[in-house]
């Protein structure tokens, strides 16, 4: 049986009479409902390009497109090579000519099915062609469904730098597909994992001690605790992205973890996942709560500890703890040169705190930096 989680934004711009953006997170256990939910949006009528990359094309692309064809007025399909080094403006320069050679207008839309990646370029590319066009999210990692897919955020990596270039795009739908969670391989489920952590973390203790207490069905991806981790974790996002759409305050806090993990990820090029770096730069964050006197030791130690039953890594080796250092300081998230971190007062709590050093940040790289000489020690 689906889920139906309503979201509703206000107008970007206080000052705007733009009317507020209203949109539906949907969960299901199939893509049967996706036609229902695309028609209510006028699909009969319109152009739609289904983008996707070719990984996501081999196990979904040929039947999200049967459902369509014969459904719109016309459908066709984008696919580009998997994986992050293809977010980039080439990618979405292919995009561009792909939609003006079939024809697309303002009225048309776009269906973004596949993980961050293919969320984030499809959504950049609804923002700019023909300086915005409707786009529909239809995640299929557990990554996708439980952060990227939500709350307008999108763009690419420039130059290696992650998510350098972008815009804010509000989907009209986000249709998720909960059985496709069952195809990923383990490190690619698990990955996803570390979004979720967080946003028990920074904002439900509840739902923290929830995830905690269900870790053996959750490992196991029963598709009801599925559901309601999803709608629980989405709840939470939704709340805050309806307070702060554009991340002028409250919504900063969703960046927990991330800029040291934004960092390590770019230092091992990619090699670790986007979740494995949000989880080692939770573990991070949390030690500097610690040492702050923020969390107790004994809070710091759980923190930690509950991303291993999930496979989620608390340590990185091959690293240069200064080079680290120096990638937070070219952070996005930079504000009149300090960055805004996002630390934990306690469990379910996080605070921003433009006051964090460079010696916190090396102490915290070095704490969770895995030297084999330590081992041997």
């Amino acid at each position: 049986m689906s889920h139906r989680l309503p979201v509703l934004v206000e107008a970007f711009n206080q000052n705007s009479k733009e009317a507020p953006c209203q949109y539906d997170i949907v969960f299901s256990k199939s893509f049967g409902e996706l036609l229902q939910e695309l028609a209510a949006l006028g699909v009969e009528s319109r152009r739609l390009c289904i983008i996707t990359d070719s990984r996501v094309n081999e196990l979904y692309g040929e039947e999200v497109l049967g459902l369509l064809q014969g459904k719109c007025a016309k459908a066709v399909k984008f696919v580009f090579p998997c994986g992050e080094e293809n977010k980039n403006l080439d990618t979405v320069r292919d995009i561009y000519k792909f939609l003006i050679q079939e024809g697309f207008d303002r009225r048309d839309m776009l269906l973004a099915l596949g993980g961050g990646v293919v969320g984030d370029i499809t959504g950049f590319a609804a923002a700019t062609y023909l300086r915005g066009i409707d786009f529909v999210q239809a995640p299929t990692t557990l990554l996708a469904q439980a952060d990227s897919s939500i709350g307008g955020k999108t763009g690419v990596d420039f130059e290696g730098y992650k998510n350098m270039v972008g815009a804010f795009k509000m989907p009209r739908l986000v249709y998720m597909n909960l059985s496709v969670l069952q195809t990923l391989d383990e490190r690619q489920y698990f990955s996803g994992f570390a979004e979720i952590m967080k946003h028990g973390l920074i904002k439900d203790a509840a739902f923290y001690e929830w995830l905690i207490g269900n870790i053996y069905e959750i490992c196991d991806r029963d598709l009801n605790t599925l559901q309601e981790m999803l709608v629980k974790s989405c709840t939470v996002k939704k709340l805050v992205v309806e307070k702060d759409p554009t991340e002028q305050g409250e919504r900063a806090l969703l960046n927990f973890g991330h800029t040291v993990g934004h960092a390590i990820e770019k230092a091992k090029n990619f090699e670790l996942f986007h979740g494995e770096c949000v989880a080692l730069g939770a573990v991070a964050a949390a030690f500097i709560s610690w040492k702050r006197d923020l969390l107790s030791m004994e809070e710091y130690y759980e923190i930690r500890d509950m991303f291993v039953p999930f496979n989620l890594p608390i340590s990185v080796d091959g690293i240069d703890p200064e080079e680290i250092l120096r990638l937070t300081r070219s952070d996005k998230k930079m504000e009149s040169g300090k960055i805004k971190f996002v630390l934990l007062k306690s469990i379910g709590r996080a605070v921003l705190d433009k006051t964090v050093t460079d010696e916190e940040i090396l102490a915290a790289i070095n704490e969770i930096y895995y030297r084999e000489d330590d081992e041997n020690a």
